[in-house]
């Protein structure tokens, strides 16, 4: 049985935007609610030191892949480069006098450590189960309309844009980790290969859920609200209403098909809208 790999016609192109984020000295910038914005300024504290991993992870393999894929390497770690310093700034406008921002960074390093401390097949395998979380998140923001309410309807447009633009390239470049992953067990029977990744997918979920549960719950906590407040607002947001975690099911579920690959979920006729709200500016080549 051929091994499915990333359709020819994906492409993904690096561009290098650069976003107003002056609205986040406001208070609560998404939609101004304490708790969706606790919640994706958690998720957005994990970005520049995890998506450095991610970087890291491929590119320890740069020298085994080649054609499309050795491209698509290349690509994916542009974006990736670019999330990272948007998230960046937009982690310095989080009032650190304010919330324990120092101490979850100090958490998150911690565990990007013990990622490197395991080498580069460790690091690879968060990396492709991570990928498949933040492309489940993504096709939440192509349909924002969600039983919750229209997530960003009242958020400034710019930071609106930055998390739309950062969900169309993780949707883009979804399955080039993945593709390395085969590429270096390419020599693995598939039971092994499958087997690994299920027990990796299911540390990951452990692991990402509740970290970022008990990040967004440390941030509201500096708003006021008790540990069992704080727990319970986050608990319902991210299973319940919208249930930013729950609602991609079905597409979490699907990595546990055998012979599963990220394109299974093909969008590419959804991101084709998105892509073209974006002026395709190409960052030069490292």
């Amino acid at each position: 049985m051929t091994t499915k790999r990333t359709p020819e016609d994906v492409t993904i192109l690096p561009r290098d935007l650069h976003f107003d984020m002056a609205a986040a000295d406001n208070g609560p910038w998404l939609d101004g609610d304490p708790v969706a914005t606790a919640v994706f300024n958690a998720m957005s504290l994990t970005f520049p030191d995890g998506e450095r991993m991610f970087i890291d992870a491929v590119k320890a393999y740069k020298n085994e892949v080649s054609g499309k894929l050795e491209q698509d390497v290349k690509d994916f770690i542009r974006q990736e480069a670019i999330h990272s310093r948007e998230h960046h700034l937009l982690n310095n406008k989080i009032d650190r006098t304010k919330y324990p921002v120092d101490a979850i960074e100090g958490k998150i390093r911690e565990k990007v450590k013990f990622a490197y401390e395991g080498g580069r097949f460790r690091m690879l395998m968060a990396t492709i189960c991570l990928e498949h979380f933040t492309a489940m998140m993504a096709d939440l923001m192509m349909d924002l309309n969600t039983d919750y309410g229209p997530l960003f309807s009242k958020t400034d447009p710019a930071l609106e844009r930055l998390w739309r633009w950062h969900a169309m390239e993780e949707t883009e470049h979804k399955a080039v980790a993945y593709d390395v992953f085969l590429e270096a067990t390419k020599d693995w029977s598939p039971l092994k290969r499958y087997y690994r990744r299920c027990m990796s997918m299911l540390i990951i979920t452990s692991n990402f859920t509740g970290n970022i549960a008990g990040y967004a719950a440390e941030l509201l906590k500096a708003d006021g609200y008790t540990q069992k407040e704080a727990d319970r607002a986050v608990k319902t947001f991210l299973w319940k209403k919208p249930s930013l975690f729950g609602i991609g099911w079905k597409t979490w579920l699907s990595w546990f098909k055998p012979g599963f690959h990220p394109w299974d979920h093909d969008n590419r006729e959804e991101m084709a809208a998105w892509k073209d709200e974006f002026t395709p500016t190409q960052v030069p080549a490292e």
